[in-house]
C-alpha cells in the first residue's frame, strides 16, 4: 500500500465532540467562503453519523442558513442501496447487490436441501432460516476480509479431519453452491469492497479538485482502508481518526492486543504506512479533559507494560465529573438513570444520552421516561417484530398455525387492530366474552373455529362472531389446512387476511394496518419478501403449514423502525458506536458488567478460535477492543455517570474489566469515585412511596342479615368456620373465580375422574361383583379417562394411579360387600334447621351412603388427597361427614330411610403401592353427630346476629389451605409475621 502523506491524517482526542470538532475544522477550512464549503465530500462510517454532522453544522451556525459540505456514508447497509446519496464512483461497472431478502431466502433453501440429505433430522423452516442467517454472516465475514474460501479443507490436523469433514460438507452451501447461484449478481459486502476500491482507483487516476475528507472511520475493513490511503494521497485529502492516543508510550504502543482500545487505531495507521507520531490533532492546546484520558490509558495498559504501575502518575482533575451508580438490579438502574436524563431536561438547551450496548436496559429507560410523557430518541430503534402492526401478524400466524388454542386465539382478538368489519369496541366485547364466559378457560376446547362453535353451542350471538370471523380468515384458513404449501402463497394469504381482520366499520383494512412508521416500515418489508419469493419461485421449496408461524417469526427479525418524528430532541439512547463520533451533555454509560459492556467474545458456530486465525478471520476479541474503544471515547466526556447492576435475574454480576482497572490505579492514588448510589436510588424509590401509610385492618364485613347467605352446603360450612370472609365473598358478593385459561387438568380434576368412574362402576354392579372387577373397573376408567389421555403428562402420571385404585377397591369392596345391603352413589340430601332469622337449609352429595344389614348406614368419602386427620375431625373443623351423618339421620338423604350412622369412612384412593386406603373419622359417630348438630346451630345463630363480621382467617393457624379469596382479602397487607404462614 503506498504510504500516505502525514500531513493529511489527524484526530480528534477522545473526549472531544467530534463531529462538533470535525465541524469546526472544515469551516476554518472553508474560511468563510460557503461555496468551499459545498464543494467538500465528507465520508463518514454511517448514516447516523452524517446526520450527526449536519446537527453539528447547524449547531456551530447557531442556526443560520448554511450551505453543507457533500455527506455520504462509507459502508451502507443493504437497506441504504436505493437511496441516492451513496457513494458511486463514475463509471462503476459492478453488478448489483442481490437484495438481502432474496439471499437469506436462498440460503434457507440451501439449507433445507443439504438437511434432507444428510438424512436423520432435518432441520425446520425456521432452523433452516436461522442457520441460512449464520452462514451469511460467515459468508459477509469472509467477504470483509477478503479471505475466500480455497483452503478451507485444510484448516485442521488430519486426526480431526472426519469430524471437521462433516462442517466443510455443511460449508458447502456458501463454497459451491451459493456462487453458483449466484450467477452474475454479486453480495452486498463484495459490492461494497468493489465500489471502495473502484473510488480509490478512480481518485488515483484522476484526482479531485475538491476537497475529500474520511472521517470517524477505523478503517477495520481491508477495502476502507485502502479508500483512507487513497483519500490521504490526494493533495486535497484528509483523514480524521477518532480518538488516537498520541502520547502513549512506545512500549505499549508495541504490545498492544486485540482487546486494547487503540488496537483497531494501530492497524489502520500500519495499513496507511504513517507512524504514529505523524498524526496531528485537531484539539485545543490546553484540552481539559486530557487529564481523564491518560488515566483511563493508565487503567488500561497492556499487560507488557504494567510493571508501569509501581511508578504511579498523578492525574489533577480527571475525576471531575466522574461519578458511579451501582443499582441493587436492573429496575433501579433503569429508574435511577431516567431521573437523571429526566433532570438534565431542567437546564435549558442541556443534553443527555444513555450510552449502553444492553437492549433491555434501554427499553426499561424508555418506558420509565413514559412516566413524564417523554418519547426518548432510540438509534438502535425498535423490531418491527415488536411494533404493533408487526406483532398483529404474528399473532395472526400464530393463531391460526396453533388451530385457534386459547392462549394465541385470545391475544389475536384482543389485539387494538383486529375488528372484523365491525366497530373495534364491539369486537372486543364479544372477545372478552370468549375469554370470561367460560369458553377458553379450563379445558382446550376442540381444535379450530369450529371446537370453538362447539363450545358455545347455545350462544348465537358468538357463533354469529365467529362465522365473521372465519369469513375473514377463509383463504388463509383453507391454505392452512393442506399438507404443503408455498411461502409466497401462504404470506399472500396471509397478508389479505389480515387487512380482512384489521377492516372495522369506518374503513378498509389496508388504511388502518399499514399506516404509521411503523406500518410503513412493514409494509416495505413484506414488499421486499414477496418479490423475493417471486424472484426465487419454485427453487423456494413448499413447507408444511404448521412451520410457517415460526418461519415467518424468523423472517421478521433483525428488521427495526427507527421512528423520525415525535422524539425528544435533547435525550438519546445510544449504542456504544454510535456515541463514537457523538457527545451529549451527559453521558450515561450504563450495563457496565462483564459479559454486557463488553459483550462475551461469542464463539463462532463454524470454526474454532485457532481455525479462524488460520483462516484469516479476526479473533472475537478483537470486538472486545472495538467495545474498548468506544467506551474511551465516551469516558473523556466533560460529565460521565458510570451505572451498573449489582445483580440481574436474581445472580451476582461482575463488574466491567475497565471498571475494575480504573478503580484500581484510583485506589492506588488514594482517590475514589463520586459515589450517586444513594441520592438518585433514594429519588427513584420515592416516585412510587406513598406519603401517608393506611394501615389496612383484617376485613370483618358485616352485612345486613337479609344479604346473608340462608343455605349452605356441608363443604362449605367448613370454609365458614375456618374463613368466614371467603363465604362472604363466595355467598353475598356472589363472587365466582374463574377458571385459568387452556388448563391442564389438575388434581381436583383427577378426583372428578376416579369420581365418575367410581360413580359408574358401583351403579353397574350394585348388588353383587364380577368375578373380574378390577378389569371391569379399568374398563370404566379407560372410558371416563379417554378424552384426558390424549395429553402425555395424564397418561404417564394419572393412568398408572387410576390402575392401582382399581385394584385396591376391587379387592376392599369384595370384602365389604357381605355386609351392605344397598349402595347409594352421589346422593343429595338436606336438612332444614331454625335459627333466630329463620329457615337455614344445609345441603349435601355424598359420594356415597351404604344401607348396611344391621339397620344402620355408613358414610364414605371418596378422597384422591390426603384426608382430614381424626382430631381434626374432632375438634369440628372438617365437618362435612358428621353433618352429613346429621342429614341422615332425619332422612334428608333421597331414597334413604332415616336411620343412625354407624361408620364415617375416608377412603383414600391414592394410588401409588398401596392403591388405597381407609380411615375411620370416629370411633362414636353418633357423639360426633350430636357435636356436628349443636356446632352448626350455634354458627347458624352467631351470624344470624347483624354484629357478627365475616372475618377473614379469624385463626391463621387453622385457615384453609387454600382460597380463591386471599388477594381480596389482602391477607399480606394484613398478616402479622409468624401470624400467618408464608403465602
Amino acid at each position: 500500500m503506498t504510504q500516505a502523506p502525514a500531513g493529511s491524517i489527524f484526530t480528534i482526542a477522545a473526549g472531544l465532540p467530534f463531529v462538533d470538532v470535525l465541524a469546526g475544522h472544515l469551516l476554518r477550512q472553508a474560511d468563510g467562503d460557503p461555496l468551499r464549503l459545498a464543494r467538500m465530500l465528507v465520508l463518514l462510517p454511517n448514516r447516523r453519523a452524517c446526520r450527526a454532522l449536519k446537527d453539528a453544522f447547524l449547531r456551530l451556525s447557531e442556526g443560520k442558513p448554511l450551505l453543507l459540505p457533500r455527506l455520504k456514508p462509507l459502508e451502507p447497509d443493504a437497506d441504504d442501496l436505493a437511496e441516492q446519496d451513496l457513494l458511486a464512483p463514475e463509471g462503476l461497472d459492478v453488478a448489483a447487490p442481490i437484495p438481502p431478502a432474496e439471499r437469506h431466502l436462498i440460503l434457507t433453501r440451501l439449507v433445507l436441501q443439504m438437511g434432507a440429505g444428510r438424512g436423520g433430522h432435518a432441520p425446520s423452516p425456521d432452523q433452516a432460516a436461522r442457520l441460512a442467517r449464520e452462514l451469511g454472516a460467515l459468508l459477509d465475514s469472509v467477504l470483509i476480509e477478503e479471505i475466500g474460501f480455497d483452503h478451507l479443507d485444510k484448516l485442521v490436523p488430519d486426526d480431526y479431519a472426519a469430524h471437521w469433514q462433516v462442517t466443510i460438507d455443511f460449508l458447502k452451501i456458501v463454497t459451491q453452491h451459493w456462487p453458483a447461484l449466484l450467477g452474475d449478481r454479486i453480495d452486498h459486502q463484495d459490492w461494497v469492497n468493489k465500489v471502495l476500491d473502484a473510488q480509490a482507483a478512480q481518485w488515483r487516476r484522476d484526482p479531485p479538485e475538491h476537497p475529500v475528507i474520511v472521517a470517524g472511520s477505523t478503517g477495520s475493513r481491508p477495502a476502507t482502508a485502502r479508500l483512507m490511503a487513497a483519500i490521504a494521497g490526494l493533495d486535497r485529502g484528509q483523514v480524521v481518526l477518532p480518538g488516537l492516543d498520541t502520547h502513549m508510550d512506545a512500549a505499549s504502543w508495541d504490545c498492544l492486543d486485540e482487546t486494547h482500545p487503540q488496537f483497531m487505531l494501530k492497524q489502520v495507521l500500519a495499513r496507511l504506512g504513517v507512524p504514529r507520531g505523524h498524526v496531528r490533532e485537531l484539539s485545543p492546546q490546553h484540552d481539559p479533559r486530557a487529564a481523564r484520558s491518560a488515566l483511563l490509558a493508565e487503567a488500561l495498559r497492556p499487560a507488557g507494560t504494567c510493571e508501569e504501575w509501581r511508578h504511579p502518575r498523578d492525574f489533577p482533575g480527571a475525576l471531575d465529573g466522574v461519578s458511579v451508580l451501582k443499582a441493587p438490579g436492573p429496575r433501579e438502574e433503569a429508574g435511577a438513570i431516567a431521573l437523571m436524563l429526566r433532570q438534565a431536561l431542567e437546564d435549558p438547551g442541556r443534553t443527555a444520552a444513555l450510552v449502553t450496548p444492553d437492549r433491555d436496559l434501554a427499553r426499561r429507560v424508555a418506558s420509565e421516561l413514559e412516566r413524564w410523557d417523554i418519547a426518548i430518541d432510540d438509534s438502535a430503534g425498535r423490531p418491527l417484530s415488536l411494533t404493533e402492526p408487526g406483532t398483529f401478524l404474528r399473532l395472526l400466524a400464530r393463531a391460526v398455525t396453533d388451530d385457534f388454542a386459547p392462549h394465541p386465539t385470545l391475544a389475536l382478538v384482543k389485539h387494538p387492530l383486529s375488528a372484523g368489519g365491525l366497530d373495534p369496541a364491539r369486537f372486543r366485547a364479544q372477545a372478552r366474552r370468549l375469554e370470561t364466559e367460560e369458553i377458553l378457560r379450563g379445558p382446550r376446547p376442540a381444535p379450530g373455529l369450529g371446537g370453538l362453535r362447539a363450545a358455545c353451542a347455545e350462544d348465537a350471538a358468538l357463533i354469529r362472531w365467529l362465522d365473521s370471523l372465519e369469513s375473514a380468515l377463509s383463504p388463509f384458513l383453507t391454505l392452512m389446512a393442506q399438507d404443503s404449501v408455498s411461502v409466497a402463497d401462504l404470506l399472500r394469504t396471509h397478508m389479505e387476511a389480515a387487512e380482512a381482520l384489521a377492516a372495522d366499520h369506518q374503513g378498509p383494512g389496508p388504511l388502518r394496518l399499514w399506516r404509521g412508521e411503523a406500518g410503513e416500515a412493514l409494509a416495505r418489508t413484506i414488499g421486499e419478501l414477496a418479490e423475493a419469493l417471486t424472484v426465487v419461485g419454485d427453487m423456494f421449496p413448499a413447507i408444511p403449514p404448521r412451520h410457517y408461524a415460526a418461519l415467518f417469526d424468523e423472517l421478521l427479525s433483525g428488521r427495526v423502525v427507527r421512528p423520525i418524528w415525535g422524539r425528544h430532541p435533547r435525550l438519546f439512547i445510544w449504542g456504544a458506536m454510535e456515541a463514537r463520533l457523538q457527545q451529549a451533555d451527559i453521558m450515561v454509560l450504563a450495563g457496565l458488567n462483564e459479559g454486557t459492556w463488553p459483550g462475551e467474545a461469542q464463539a463462532d458456530p463454524w470454526m474454532s478460535r485457532p481455525m479462524r486465525k488460520a483462516f484469516g478471520l479476526p479473533a472475537p476479541e478483537v470486538r472486545i477492543g472495538q467495545s474498548a474503544h468506544d467506551f474511551a471515547q465516551a469516558f473523556a466526556a466533560p460529565q460521565v455517570v458510570l451505572c451498573r447492576s449489582a445483580r440481574v435475574e436474581g445472580t451476582p454480576t461482575v463488574p466491567s474489566r475497565w471498571l475494575m482497572r480504573l478503580d484500581a490505579v484510583i485506589r492506588a492514588r488514594g482517590l475514589t469515585f463520586h459515589d450517586q448510589e444513594w441520592e438518585w436510588l433514594a429519588w427513584h424509590a420515592a416516585l412510587d412511596r406513598a406519603e401517608d401509610r393506611i394501615k389496612v385492618e383484617r376485613p370483618a364485613p358485616r352485612p345486613p342479615i337479609d344479604a346473608r347467605p340462608r343455605k349452605m352446603s356441608v363443604t362449605e360450612v367448613e370454609t365458614w368456620m375456618r374463613d368466614p370472609y371467603g363465604i362472604y365473598a363466595k355467598k353475598v358478593l356472589g363472587l365466582r373465580a374463574l377458571d385459568p385459561i387452556d388448563a391442564d387438568p389438575g388434581a381436583a380434576d383427577y378426583g372428578s375422574l376416579v369420581h365418575e368412574a367410581v360413580e359408574k362402576f358401583l351403579n353397574a354392579y350394585p348388588q353383587s361383583l364380577p368375578d373380574d372387577a378390577e378389569a371391569k373397573l379399568l374398563d370404566i376408567g379407560a372410558e371416563i379417562f379417554a378424552p384426558a389421555l390424549t395429553r402425555p403428562g395424564i397418561w404417564a402420571f394419572w393412568w398408572p394411579r387410576f390402575r392401582a385404585v382399581a385394584r385396591w377397591l376391587a379387592q376392599h369392596e369384595r370384602g365389604r360387600r357381605p355386609d351392605v345391603a344397598r349402595i347409594h352413589t352421589e346422593i343429595k340430601g338436606a336438612l332444614e334447621l331454625e335459627g333466630p332469622a329463620g329457615p337455614f337449609l344445609l345441603h349435601a352429595r355424598a359420594d356415597r351412603v351404604d344401607e348396611m344389614k344391621d339397620g344402620t348406614l355408613a358414610l364414605i368419602d371418596y378422597k384422591t388427597g390426603m384426608p382430614p386427620s381424626a382430631k381434626e375431625v374432632a375438634a369440628g373443623y372438617a365437618p362435612q361427614l358428621p353433618l352429613e351423618a346429621a342429614i341422615a339421620r332425619f332422612g334428608g338423604f333421597e331414597g334413604v330411610k332415616p336411620a343412625e350412622v354407624s361408620q364415617m369412612l375416608y377412603w383414600r384412593l391414592k394410588g401409588g403401592t398401596e392403591g388405597g386406603e381407609e380411615k375411620s373419622a370416629t370411633t362414636d359417630p353418633n357423639r360426633l353427630t350430636d357435636e356436628a348438630l349443636d356446632g352448626i346451630q350455634g354458627l347458624i345463630a352467631a351470624f344470624d346476629d347483624p354484629a357478627t363480621p365475616y372475618e377473614a382467617r379469624p385463626h391463621p393457624d387453622r385457615a384453609p389451605k387454600y382460597s380463591d379469596y386471599l388477594h381480596l382479602a389482602r391477607v399480606k397487607e394484613w398478616a402479622v409475621a409468624g401470624e400467618e404462614e408464608a403465602e
